[in-house]
């Protein structure tokens, strides 16, 4: 046992438990980082490997499509070859693919390595909240790790412009590509001393057809999403998702009939677990819908430079500090429906601040909108990932947490298209006067009133942001709705669960990190 002590006949985590977090810290932060450091990058590749249009697009997103299509088979995978093991799997593959984006000789070569970065991301994440579920055993340790593991994904997508923009004043390209490669250096060297190895007992096969039928869901659902929130519903984007969707039909009814499914689907029969992973997608609805719109404003309508707008939006992080210490608190005395509706609301308010922001009001405004946003969603997210879990048997702990990161990722994607397609609305209502470019977004109008003379150029910018400015209120709005409906929902499905709730029980010996038997029952989990 490496653990220090118990609480309530529960082993407590010790100091290799804590340094094997701060370990998983390093990839958690990295995958976060690596879906936003691209902004800055995207000017210098398109000018050294000259993509089409179209390859650039695939540039941006390939990353983020593969990660959501094979989170769902990558968390069952490591239930039965051992967590650590895809863990270790997962860091080598991201490791060489940094290095080949990096010194991409062509855009093919290098959307090629940003599916199998994607790959590589879909086996760490839920390989690292997994292996949190099981080094974690008492009930406020967990919190407080998986507090820690949703301030990585927070703080990654933070700071990766930031990083990708001072990174890209130093060196070429593909160094924001290679900061990767020291971290994965360093996972693979600690993991094998500080991290245990857990598999599930009597996982069964692989199924694989299962696993291509959750790419096929899944990738589609994502991909006619996105394309709506940018293009509208078009024909091919809301046919890909009913495809998805029909996909999913088929899925779902393999998974009740296999002898080995990938998901557990009786785990949707626990309130517990789908209560929180509905709430969850609901709090990332919100919270990427509104964050869309004031990065947008930070540089449109402020007219702060990227990397400006970027440093700016680290003035949210005081804000998640608070969240997490307060959280942590008061985890032990009060039940966590109450405290994730408190976090809902708090995004709310956040919502509802956005909803005051003027042309001409100055920073101070849409920071505080965002950093309410941002301390609530962190607080929401922190406890239905620990609800999800703990209602998940530790056997299954990594088709859990891909649930739950799935469920992250369509809430987002749902959020960008529906609270986008509200605000692009509004704007497009108010600029119906102008110039077709205008017309279509900000950015347009900037561009456009820059060939305009004086006054009139001046005319068409002012009235382009005070539109673009009245479709962030209505998103916001939008998101202040869904997140008080999320807190309401909260309190109604959630109140039975207690203060501290202990995990589900499982086959798979979970109270031991060493992987012995504990309590003298036989376990396959095994630290090699």
């Amino acid at each position: 046992m490496t653990g220090t002590g118990t609480s309530n006949g529960t082993a407590l985590a010790g100091r290799k438990e804590w340094t094997g977090l701060a370990v998983l810290f390093l990839p958690t932060l990295l995958i976060s980082m690596d879906i936003s450091v691209l902004f800055f990058a995207l000017p210098f590749i398109s000018e050294d490997l000259a993509p089409s249009g179209t390859q650039q697009l695939w540039i941006m997103d390939m990353y983020g499509f593969v990660l959501a299509g094979m989170l769902i088979t990558m968390g069952a995978l490591g239930d039965r070859i051992g967590r650590r093991r895809l863990l270790l799997i997962g860091a080598t593959a991201f490791g060489v693919a940094s290095v080949v984006a990096a010194y991409s000789g062509s855009a093919e070569v290098l959307i090629a390595t940003r599916a199998l970065l994607g790959l590589g991301g879909a086996t760490l994440m839920p390989s690292t909240l997994a292996l949190i579920r099981n080094m974690f055993h008492d009930a406020r340790q967990r919190k407080t790790a998986i507090s820690i593991w949703t301030g990585a994904m927070v703080g990654g997508a933070t700071v990766g412009p930031i990083v990708g923009g001072f990174v890209l004043e130093h060196f070429w390209w593909g160094a924001a590509f290679l900061i990767n490669v020291p971290a994965m250096v360093l996972l693979l060297v600690l993991a094998p001393a500080l991290l245990p190895e857990y598999r599930a007992p009597r996982a069964g096969r692989f199924d694989v057809l299962s696993a291509f039928l959750s790419l096929a869901a899944v990738l589609p659902v994502i991909y006619g999403i996105k394309q709506m929130a940018v293009h509208g519903v078009e024909p091919v984007p809301a046919l890909s998702v009913v495809v998805g969707l029909a996909v999913a039909w088929v899925f779902v009814r393999r998974q009740r009939t296999s002898a080995n499914p990938l998901i557990d689907v009786e785990l949707f029969r626990q309130r517990t677990f789908s209560a929180s992973l509905l709430i969850n997608v609901l709090a990332m609805f919100a919270f990427i819908g509104v964050t869309l719109y004031t990065n947008q404003y930070l540089q449109l309508v402020l007219g702060k430079s990227p990397f400006h707008a970027a440093l700016w939006s680290m003035a949210v992080m005081p804000a998640i500090m608070i969240a997490m210490t307060v959280s942590g608190i008061l985890a032990d005395k009060v039940r966590p429906a109450y405290l994730l509706a408190a976090g809902l609301l708090l995004t709310t308010v956040g919502a509802l601040v956005l909803t005051r922001v003027r042309t001409d009001s100055g920073i101070a405004v849409v920071l505080t909108g965002a950093a309410l946003v941002a301390a609530g969603l962190l607080m929401g997210s922190t406890l239905t990932a620990d609800l999800i879990l703990a209602a998940a048997p530790p056997e299954r702990a990594g088709s859990a947490s891909a649930l739950s990161e799935t469920g992250s990722e369509f809430g987002g994607a749902l959020g960008m298209a529906i609270l986008g397609t509200i605000g692009t609305a509004v704007y497009h209502d108010r600029m119906s006067g102008a110039p077709a470019e205008a017309h279509e977004t900000l950015g347009g109008a900037v561009a456009a009133a820059a060939q305009l003379p004086g006054r009139t150029g001046t005319e068409l910018l002012d009235t382009a942001r005070e539109a673009f400015t009245a479709g962030v209120h209505a998103a916001a709005f939008g998101a202040a709705i869904v997140t008080f409906t999320a807190a309401v929902l909260a309190v109604v499905l959630l109140r039975q669960v207690p203060a501290s709730a202990p995990a589900a029980k499982g086959t798979e010996n979970d109270g031991d990190p060493a992987g012995e038997p504990a309590g003298g029952n036989a376990s396959e989990a095994v630290a090699r």
